[in-house]
């Protein structure tokens, strides 16, 4: 085999992150040489997933209160816990994004053959949370009904109420028409909450309903974007079966995916190589001249790399916490036929923490609850994924958050904790940018559920790397290989 140096590369991606992983994926069949290099010891990048050793290295790497995309990271145990299994009984995803079962995402592992690698798992019942009416209650979880059934059957909602909730239902799923134009298209850009008030008069409990299905951060959305947003739950709910509108790939979520896209790449004959950097680069008017961490010197046409930098004020902060409880009760079918969910979402809307000095927090706080099915925690245990905006009290609304919640889920005793990771994730770059043969492809946003914008930029570094050849090549539309060969393709 030739060395690196004796190769000039085609393309040269630096990082593992999903939408590297996914050029790799869509370039994997097209005959071009490609290295594809992380300076990171480990596949994903910032949507990576770790055992727990790993995610005490990685907490001594980003600690610091400034360190690019993520910082103030810090790991807390209590004392006296014995209930942690082993490290790698664990996957603590540092992108735990559910995936509408409409997603383009979706549709592009079809058409390329990776999703026969991943394993999906159903999305359930999305809760919101509302506090104790006084302090010789415990707060309790409300399902959030979503469909006409669950309305229709839903005990704790009024005629009225129920009436209203079918209205708007119906509503959007003929949004774009255009009598329903008329009605939106004059609170285009007005706040989805006063939209919801002024034309269908919800009262603030079924628009905290409506905005729980939205999953925003901050709880703020235009009408336009709330109504989108509310269409894709619609329409993707019952699409891969009864019962759920969402999907998580096992194994770690959006890491599992990005590291299936790269075995794709792998057999398609890129060359990989982990723990592996740029030190310094040279532009000539043919190519790039890179130096390596790893002491190579190669030579490429186009290099790929991500943006590690945060960009903006834009930052989440989130607490992942291990309990010692299946919390059975989150994850139960409610639809007949419907399979057993793995993950289930529950949202703080704005108002409904409050801090130490007896304030209300303003912003929503959101926690996904991934049971042992997910592959990320052994059997018996459950990981909370809480996030929200980073604010000066964010991480003290998270701490009264996981409290609230074990409140609300504790029937009888109280589950325990065995650990919890808090850190601040920035926004990198949110558009592509091209400098010659240097192109620089912008980070996943941290969002909750997997916004398909994401996919823009890499169709478009994939257009670049393959030039002329474009015009007839399908974009990630891949024929099946050989049994053998697809056995061989991902074969740990």
């Amino acid at each position: 085999m030739d060395s690196l140096g004796d190769t000039v590369w085609d393309v040269v991606i630096c990082g593992t992150g999903l939408q590297q992983s996914l050029l790799a994926l869509s370039l994997s069949r097209s005959g071009k040489k490609i290295l594809h290099i992380d300076p990171n010891e480990y596949y994903g990048g910032p949507d990576a997933a770790f055992s727990l050793q790993e995610t005490e290295a990685w907490v001594g790497r980003h600690a610091a209160p400034s360190s690019g995309l993520f910082k103030s990271a810090s790991i807390t145990k209590p004392e006296g816990s014995t209930g942690l299994s082993f490290s790698r009984a664990y996957s603590l995803a540092l992108a735990p994004q559910l995936i509408h079962s409409r997603s383009k995402l979706l549709s592009q592992l079809v058409s390329s053959r990776a999703y026969k690698q991943v394993e999906f798992l159903a999305v359930g019942s999305f809760f919101t949370f509302k506090p104790a009416a006084d302090p010789e209650q415990k707060p309790t979880l409300a399902r959030v009904p979503s469909t006409r059934e669950d309305i229709a059957f839903e005990a704790s909602l009024s005629l009225k109420a129920k009436r209203g909730l079918m209205k708007f239902l119906k509503f959007v799923l003929d949004y774009e028409g255009e009598a329903q134009r008329g009605v939106w298209g004059p609170h285009t850009d007005s706040p989805f909450n006063d939209f919801l008030q002024k034309e269908f008069k919800m009262d603030s409990d079924l628009q905290k309903y409506i905005i729980t299905l939205t999953l925003s951060l901050d709880g703020e959305m235009s009408t336009k974007d709330g109504l989108a947003i509310i269409y894709r739950h619609l329409t993707s709910m019952g699409f891969f079966g009864p019962g759920f509108a969402a999907v998580y790939p096992k194994w770690g979520g959006i890491s599992e995916i990005a590291q299936v896209a790269c075995r794709a790449g792998a057999v398609g004959g890129a060359v990989y190589m982990l723990g592996t950097g740029i030190q310094a680069e040279e532009t000539s008017s043919n190519d790039i001249q890179l130096q390596l961490t790893s002491g190579d010197t190669v030579k490429t046409k186009l290099l790929v790399r991500d943006n590690d930098k945060e960009e903006g004020t834009f930052s989440v902060s989130r607490l992942v916490a291990i309990v010692a409880s299946p919390l059975k009760a989150l994850f139960e079918s409610v639809v007949e036929g419907a399979p057993l969910p793995a993950v289930s979402v529950t949202a703080f809307p704005a108002g409904s923490l409050r801090t130490d000095a007896d304030e209300p927090y303003d912003y929503p706080v959101s926690v996904a609850v991934h049971s042992s099915d997910t592959g990320e925690c052994p059997s018996g245990q459950s990981l909370l994924y809480f996030s929200t905006l980073s604010t000066p009290r964010s991480k003290e609304a998270l701490n009264k958050a996981l409290d609230s919640f074990l409140q609300a889920v504790n029937d009888e005793q109280m589950p325990e904790r065995l650990f919890e990771l808090y850190y601040e994730q920035g926004r990198g770059s949110v558009a592509s940018h091209v400098d010659g043969r240097v192109l620089t492809l912008p980070n996943v946003p941290p969002s909750l559920a997997f916004d398909d914008a994401a996919l823009d930029p890499i169709k478009t570094a994939w257009e670049v790397a393959m030039g002329e050849d474009t015009a007839n090549t399908e974009y990630m539309m891949f024929p099946d290989r050989e049994a053998a060969l697809d056995d061989e393709m991902y074969d740990d």
